[in-house]
């Protein structure tokens, strides 16, 4: 095999590896829902203009913000809240108004036809549904009360209704554990701004070194007091303004994404036998991240088997041998959750994990329980799999991704008996491929094309399996568009954070991965 000439995917991939070290805390989309919040919650904030044009730029046509299916509802929900909040104190912007009142207009259309059931599965979504329901709503007594131009119109008594099957109980509790002083579950800091005042200077809080209270800008501008918010030495503030000098005046959802980040890159890459040269300090770096809870994705979040598992798999195809008995205290019977008590279950969380416990069962045949293990996550995941022989998680937007992740750990670590099921993945991929080569749910693009040709290409042909005229067509569509622009041409979100978010270096990575692994002869 052998990359593309029109790309030198060796030296992209070291350049991708250095980004790595040169920008520790990641590289990560700016979040509509993250940047309202931002706006609302921190107006003194540095780039407080920039965030409200980029909302504004943000804003689609019929007047939502976000992705299709149901995925609009959070987004849509905290920038018009923003921008509700700022046209109520700006005098003469007309563009504020039109967007608040469209934002109100699409909102009142979501939640008409909406249940609980119906809201994606992105994490804290009923929390930030309720929440920001209750605050658009407050904005609508105002507006009762004393209209700002342009927005008069909805002095009419009608209220926003969260879906049914949502309301205010969890948040509520949360509130009054603040109140209280208790400790929160670490995973809750992460959206920490659904309590609304209470997280105010909260005591129970406490930010990391860094000044992040659980990786999010808005969770950490809801815990900033006003004295820590004129205060340019609280690591708080220090850290906002740090977020916001790296992205330009909007903010990402999760931030910093260090070990995350880290971890798929190098996994991405050594798996396709992608031969650049990787920095020491990348694989230091993701050993000392290991202890022995496993590691979080970043600086401010728990620790969480997907992460572990993704840097140990990465470590151990680096030639870094670590036993990978931190994953133990993430399982749950026969799967292994994302983290203890998780509301949930994670097909991908329990493939990458596959891959960890199978590649040191491996090199290790002695350990009998890695062995056992691998097994029942191989039948695990057999029997997760759709009628169709995709599969679909909790973390990403896309099939693609979680077929890829299912896929290439049961062919790798599955034995026989998962043989049938990755061949119903190959056939499930020609089946869904698009006219113009590509794969996608809602477009084609350069990250799903990208997964679907890892699978096409890593994993072993069944008898009378047609894949080379897919291949061939999968690569005339990526290998131009990731030539230009990094592809970064169809900057799509798919993954799951609060809001959908695009992790750039390791979309990256996984398009290099798939460059890689071009048959011979092909040309853009």
């Amino acid at each position: 095999m052998s990359a593309p000439e029109t790309l030198d995917v060796r030296a992209e991939a070291g350049d991708l590896l250095a980004g790595l070290v040169a920008r520790p805390w990641g590289q990560v989309s700016a979040s509509v829902y993250e940047t309202g919040r931002v706006a609302a919650l921190a107006p003194w904030l540095t780039g407080h203009g920039r965030r409200l044009e980029f909302l504004l730029a943000a804003q689609r046509p019929d007047g939502g913000w976000g992705a299709p299916d149901g995925y609009a509802l959070v987004p849509t929900l905290s920038a018009t809240e923003a921008v509700l909040t700022e046209a109520g104190g700006a005098a003469g912007r007309t563009d504020l108004a039109s967007a608040a009142d469209r934002g109100l207009r699409m909102l009142f259309r979501l939640l008409s036809g909406l249940d609980a059931a119906a809201v994606p599965d992105t994490p804290a979504a009923d929390l930030i549904t309720v929440s920001l329901v209750e605050a658009v709503n407050r904005h609508l007594d105002r507006i009762d009360e004393a209209p700002p131009p342009g927005l008069d119109h909805w002095s009419d008594g009608a209220r926003l209704r969260p879906p049914p099957g949502l309301d205010g109980g969890r948040n509520a509790k949360i509130q009054a554990a603040l109140a209280a002083g208790a400790d929160l579950p670490q995973k809750l800091l992460h959206a920490l701004e659904v309590a609304g005042g209470a997280a105010r200077g909260a005591r129970s809080v406490r930010p990391t070194p860094s000044g992040t209270v659980g990786a999010s800008p808005a969770a950490t501008a809801a815990w900033l007091d006003e004295s820590a918010a004129r205060d340019p030495a609280n690591p708080g503030r220090r850290f906002l303004e740090a977020v916001v000098a790296q992205h330009g005046g909007p903010v990402p959802c999760g931030f910093p994404i260090t070990v995350f980040e880290r971890a798929w890159v190098l996994a991405n890459l050594a798996r396709a036998g992608v031969a650049a040269p990787v920095p020491a300090e990348l694989v230091a770096g993701l050993r000392a991240a290991l202890g022995p809870d496993g590691t979080p994705a970043g600086e401010g979040l728990p620790a969480d088997a997907d992460t572990t598992s993704v840097a140990l798999y990465a470590l151990g195809l680096l030639g870094v041998a670590y036993e990978p008995d931190a994953l133990w205290a993430f399982r749950t019977g026969a799967h292994f959750a994302t983290w203890p008590g998780e509301d949930g279950f994670s097909v991908t969380t329990n493939a990458h994990v596959l891959e960890a416990v199978g590649h040191y069962a491996a090199a290790h045949p002695e350990a009998a329980a890695y062995t056992a293990a691998a097994a029942e996550l191989a039948a695990l995941l057999r029997g997760r799999s759709r009628d169709d022989g995709s599969w679909s998680d909790r973390w990403h937007a896309s099939p693609y991704y979680a077929t890829m992740c299912c896929a290439l750990a049961l062919d790798r670590f599955g034995g026989a008996d998962a043989r049938p099921a990755v061949a119903a993945a190959v056939r499930w991929l020609l089946a869904t491929q698009r006219p113009d080569g590509s794969w996608g749910r809602w477009q084609g693009t350069t990250e799903e094309t990208a997964y679907a040709l890892q699978v096409l290409r890593l994993t072993r042909p069944a008898a009378e399996d047609p894949r080379a005229e897919a291949v061939g067509r999968g690569y005339a569509y990526l290998v131009p568009r990731a030539a230009e622009g990094a592809g970064e041409h169809d900057a799509v979100r798919l993954w799951h954070d609060k809001d959908l978010y695009r992790p750039t270096a390791i979309v990256r990575a996984a398009v290099l991965a798939a460059l890689h692994l071009a048959p011979d002869g092909i040309r853009p």
